[in-house]
């Protein structure tokens, strides 16, 4: 108990040395560290996957296999992390986190076939599921409202920093490093996440929750200016804390109510179709794909590498908007830019001729979709889902969350070689597009915007049934 204390004695010094705001900033960096390792270890299989391919001698199926078996371990750990954050809280669910990203990491890197590389990746999988989970949640509880969008998507950015270091790696190290180490390396910042995460506060609203309402004051006092605000907040929490204990809607068979079905709709779709879009897909197997097409491996793993370049700008870019523009209006902009894009490097598939003539074409309709996706719909995926679910399902709510948009991803990189057998690379990219035009519809018609409103004021509106676009 004295050691807790002093703990927290420690916090409060250092919010009150650094102010509010910094103190809440080093935060979000500090726990955005997971989104690094998000992006690396699901970004790094798109430069060591030509070497593992040449190690095992994989024919398309397993490279598949190989490439998305860790999505099927987030899928698990997106639904498990949910559970297991509400009954030992956001910090402790994030420092299991990064001990099994370590241990998955180092367990690839010495895998000694194909089968054990599948299941170090699937374990890996665990642990980015339950990141995307519970990061975004942690964040989006300790940020205020007006901050909360730009603050969540520093774990966005985070994702883009660690495709970004994947690609540099794929790009540069080829003939440094083996695949091994590619994997293994980001052991080093999986350890660094969970010693850091020993000297950072608990969600107020998950102590709320734990009837810890003094602990719950003492956090938020941590990352709010005024004692008014966080007296207000506090207030605000336990009302909607109290109602939900009233009327028991904490189970699952809350989010089948018909006041939770927009939330629902909204979230759960929005996870969906960033992924159907297409873009992860793009980054594990753009070397494969332009190779295939008769790209040099060079020219192919460069491409990769500027994707993951456009991919971090683009979700800095719309983490400086998404807060000004909305969430709604920011995805309507950006999805037809990424349809045109896919539409015109398909017809130059289908075209065809020599590879030399159109390549910077193909190239260029890559990075086009890349800056209007990234920019659009990828900033708001994780961002939405920390938003629009109550606070009494919310564990359960975002663990689906998560859930949908890593099964969404699955169906698309474990049947993306086998879609371009069928279709060639041309008609896959279309059928990419008609899937990012059905984003935009689906938004225009179906998601309301959440800019500016605080968590429980869009609880209020979801209860209301003025939660609508």
């Amino acid at each position: 108990m004295t050691d807790q204390v002093a703990e927290e004695e420690n916090k409060v010094r250092l919010a009150e040395r650094i102010g509010a705001d910094l103190y809440l900033l080093s935060i979000v960096l500090t726990v955005a560290i997971a989104g690094f390792l998000y992006g690396y270890d699901t970004g790094i299989i798109s430069g060591a996957l030509l070497q593992i391919t040449s190690e095992f001698d994989l024919n398309h199926r397993q490279q598949e296999l190989v490439t998305s078996v860790i999505l099927v371990g987030a899928v698990i750990g997106a639904l498990s992390c949910g559970k297991i954050s509400s009954l030992i809280g956001r910090r402790y669910t994030i420092m299991l986190v990064a001990a099994i990203f370590a241990g998955g990491v180092i367990a690839a890197g010495l895998a000694p076939s194909a089968f054990w590389l599948g299941a170090a990746r699937l374990v890996l999988g665990f642990a980015v599921g339950g990141a995307s989970q519970i990061v975004p949640v942690y964040i989006a509880e300790l940020a205020p409202a007006e901050k909360r969008g730009r603050m969540v998507t520093f774990f966005n950015i985070s994702i883009g920093v660690g495709i970004l270091a994947a690609g540099l790696v794929g790009a540069f190290l080829q003939n440094l490093w083996d695949w091994r180490m590619m994997f293994a390396v980001a052991a080093v910042p999986a350890v660094l996440l969970l010693i850091s995460m020993l000297l950072l506060p608990e969600s107020p609203r998950w102590l709320v929750g734990q009837d810890r309402v003094p602990e719950a004051r003492a956090t938020l006092d941590l990352v709010r200016e005024t004692e008014k605000e966080v007296h207000r907040e506090i207030r605000s929490i336990e009302k909607i804390n109290d109602a939900a204990d009233a009327r028991k809607d904490n189970g699952w068979r809350t989010l089948a109510q018909p006041w939770m079905r927009p939330a629902l709709v909204a979230g759960l779709g929005v996870a969906a179709f960033t992924q159907l879009s297409g873009i992860e897909m793009l980054i594990y197997y753009t070397p494969t794909l332009l190779t295939n097409a008769g790209f040099s491996h060079n020219v192919a793993l460069h491409a990769a590498l500027g994707v993951a370049v456009i991919y971090l700008v683009m979700t800095i870019v719309g983490k400086l908007l998404v807060d000004h523009l909305g969430r709604r209006r920011l995805v309507l902009i950006m999805l037809p830019g990424a349809v045109i894009s896919l539409l015109v490097m398909g017809a130059l598939f289908l075209i065809g001729g020599e590879v030399a003539s159109n390549a910077w074409l193909i190239v260029g309709c890559l990075f086009a979709f890349m800056v209007f996706n990234a920019g659009g719909i990828q900033v708001i995926g994780w961002l939405i889902g920390s938003e629009v679910y109550p606070l009494s399902v919310r564990e359960k709510a975002t663990s689906l969350h998560a859930a949908v948009l890593w099964g969404s991803n699955l169906v698309l990189t474990a049947t993306a070689l086998t879609m371009v057998q069928w279709l060639s690379i041309g008609g896959a990219m279309w059928f990419y597009a008609a899937l990012n035009a059905l984003g935009f519809i689906f938004v225009y018609f179906l998601v309301p915007e959440t800019k500016g409103k605080s968590l429980e004021a869009i609880e209020g509106e979801l209860r209301n049934g003025t939660f609508r676009p």
